[in-house]
This record gives structure tokens, sequence and C-alpha cells, in this order.
């Protein structure tokens, strides 16, 4: 299936492996239990390969499921065992991320230079209540990172909204942003996972601040908030990207069934589908 012309960009995508969530120290002890800290937001988690899988599997399945539903690019994590795999076999089809804690002062900094260096990523990915201890958005811990993502040109994407794993969501509340981007007018900043109950305020602050974008990461198409399809569909055309979950939670084969049913109009498809995240990581047109 060739959804709306193919060539899409899923700005979040993943590999079938036995742990593909990073360990959340701030998680209550009742709710450390399975490898999917928010598996009960979802009906139907996908099941795991087994422990002793080849990375090499992995990539295989997200390959054959890319190209069955026209996704051209994806934007995976190197906190995936595949990735660094994925990325040597496979430059012209993964845009590799790297996520980092705050709380790590400038080695975290260094590790965003030696995975750049060394794996040729093209994104940060930051999860402010997944950090230990939480760290709110426009916390000066980010600032070193985010001054060396705007050097090296790389885009962050930001987790914002309550958080799905059970864990304070105040360090992600969206107005923080406002203070980031004023800060840091070069930075180039996606918002991820919904961004709930605050959608209405990530729509204020994408009308104010040309370098803040959203992703429809963790959401099924049809739960995609109200404010951010009618923002799309009016002046945010080419400030809205497409994400999957696949394999955390999602299944592409619903992505794909739901997607049918957004009411984007005809004209935001192609800058949602790939046309602005290919800009946004310098991706061939």
């Amino acid at each position: 299936m060739m959804f709306k012309g193919g060539r899409i960009v899923d700005t979040l995508i993943g590999f079938r492996e036995v742990d593909p969530h990073p360990k959340m120290p701030g998680l209550r002890p009742e709710y450390k239990e399975g490898v999917h800290p928010h598996a009960y937001m979802f009906n139907d988690i996908p099941e795991e390969l087994a422990p002793d899988a080849d990375p090499a599997i992995s990539i295989d399945e997200t390959l054959r499921k890319m190209d069955q539903f026209g996704i051209e690019w994806g934007v995976v994590s190197m906190t995936a065992r595949a990735t660094p795999e994925a990325l040597r076999r496979h430059p012209d089809r993964f845009i590799g991320t790297l996520g980092v804690d705050g709380n790590n002062g400038m080695d975290a900094v260094r590790a965003i230079v030696a995975a750049h260096e060394e794996h040729g990523i093209r994104g940060v990915t930051i999860f402010p209540a997944g950090s230990f201890p939480p760290i709110a958005i426009n916390h000066k811990l980010w600032y070193p990172i985010y001054a060396k993502c705007v050097e090296l040109d790389l885009p962050v994407f930001i987790a914002v909204g309550v958080p799905g794993p059970r864990l304070k969501m105040m360090p992600q509340y969206v107005g923080w942003l406002d203070e980031v981007c004023f800060d840091f007018p070069e930075l180039k900043i996606i918002m991820r996972h919904g961004g709930e109950p605050w959608a209405d305020l990530a729509v204020k602050l994408m009308l104010k601040w040309p370098n803040l974008y959203y992703s429809t990461s963790g959401f099924a198409p049809k739960y995609i908030p109200q404010e951010i399809i009618d923002y799309a569909n009016s002046r945010g055309a080419g400030k809205v990207l497409h994400a999957g979950y696949f394999p955390f939670g999602i299944e592409l084969e619903r992505t794909f069934a739901e997607l049918e049913k957004v009411p984007f109009k005809d004209a935001v498809w192609p800058q949602y589908l790939g046309g602005t995240a290919r800009k946004l990581f310098k991706l061939p047109e």
C-alpha cells in the first residue's frame, strides 16, 4: 500500500526486540514490571522477539513493514540494540537519534558529539519526566544540550504533556517551551506524544514560534487532538509531522487504516507525511 503517494517519513519507528524501552529509574516500584511501562494505555501490545533474537531479524521486519506502507525513511533511537547496525546497513532508510539525560551534564553533550561522529545521528530526544531526577523542559540543565543541537544543526524531539509511564507530568508542561524557543531561536524543536491536556497551548506556541513543530507520535490516528487537525488545516500545514508507534504499542496496519479517516485537507498530506520532515532533517527531495 502506498498511502497518499508514498515517500513517507515516519518520525518514530523502531525494531521489535526484547526491551525497546530505556530503563526508567523514576518509576515507583509497583509500576516497574514488564517491558512496556505504559502498556496500560494500549489494548494490544505487540509480542516481542525471543531474548536471543538477532537484531538483523528486527531490522528486516521493520524494513518490510516500511516498504509495505510506503515509508521511505524512519526515525529510530540509539537505545535499540538494532539501531547501530540499521544505520550502517541502511543509511538511506533510517535516521538515528540519541536520547540524553540533562542530569549528565557535559557527558550528555559529549555523547551527542560522539554519536554524531560515529553513527551520523540527525537528531536528539529528551524525555523530561523520564530523566532521573525529572527535569523541566526549560531547566538550565538542558541548555548545554540545546546549544550543542544548534551547533550541530540537530532537531530535538521533546516529550510533552502527560507522560504515558506513571511519572510526574509537570516537567513536560507545554508552556515551558515558550522560554526555550525564546532563548534558542535557531533550535528546531519537535514536540512528541501529544501534549495533552495542553494541545491548545501547543498550537498557540507553534503560531508564535517558527522553530516549534509537533509530531503525532504515541497516538492512534483517530485520537490525534482536534486542535492539531484544525491547526494543520489552517495555518499549520508545515508544522505537523507524521509519526507512528511501531512496534511500541500500535501496529502499522492500524495506523494506516485509521489515517484514511483523518480529515486533513488534501494540501496538508504531502507536508504531514514527509515534506516537513525532509526539510528538518535535510533529506533528499
